[in-house]
């Protein structure tokens, strides 16, 4: 077991070094271990795949951050500054997504939802998408709200502005296919192991 921490520690200081100096700062300012740990290896991973598609060293990525959609400050969603390659980036627990694609995309994962979570965040929900909440049994719901959050958040993310834009807003559905949010967006459910749920969105027009 000691053998395998040590090659855990390497593993993470490997990763840790290909990050730029901003993203260790945003790790640094992680407090639990585990929440600091998922971030380097979310990063690591994201730069691991850029690298190869494009060619160049994962340290050595021309990584930008766009102006906030609410602010206009330069902490925005990451992107490349040139390339014409759009990704998105999404960590939760052990697991983690990265979506390439030619045109605006978002990703999205998350852990199963509390009850407790899902009572406190109906006012995130589209009213026909609580409507539909409210018609399962108590015990479904945490599976649908999660599915129809990560709908959301990877929507958001896809269009740039994230959750300064009110996810009640968009409608995406609770079911057990979504609803495209808008005409010139396709959105997917992305299998992953139980107890979590994911989605992919895509500007495809």
């Amino acid at each position: 077991m000691a053998e395998v921490g040590r090659q855990d520690r390497l593993a993470l200081r490997r990763a840790r070094e290909l990050l730029d100096a901003e993203e260790r700062a945003r790790a640094a300012a992680f407090h639990r271990p585990r929440d600091r740990d998922a971030y380097v290896v979310a990063h690591a991973s994201l730069r691991g795949v850029l690298s190869r598609l494009l060619g160049v060293p994962a340290d050595a990525l021309p990584l930008v951050r766009e102006p906030c959609a609410g602010c206009g400050g330069p902490h925005g969603r990451p992107a490349l500054r040139t390339s014409g390659v759009h990704f998105s980036l999404s960590h939760s627990g052990d697991l983690v997504m990265v979506a390439l694609a030619p045109t605006p995309v978002g990703v999205d994962v998350e852990g199963l939802a509390t009850a407790q979570a899902v009572l406190g965040a109906q006012s995130a929900l589209h009213a026909a998408e609580a409507d539909e909440l409210a018609r399962l049994p108590a015990h479904e719901r945490p599976a649908a709200f999660t599915r129809t959050w990560v709908r959301k958040e990877a929507y958001l993310k896809g269009l740039g502005t994230g959750l300064v834009r009110d996810p009640a807003l968009d409608y995406v559905g609770t079911g057990p296919l979504p609803a495209a949010p808008a005409p010139e967006w396709t959105l997917r459910d992305v299998l992953v192991p139980a107890g979590y749920a994911a989605a992919v969105a895509l500007r495809t027009r």
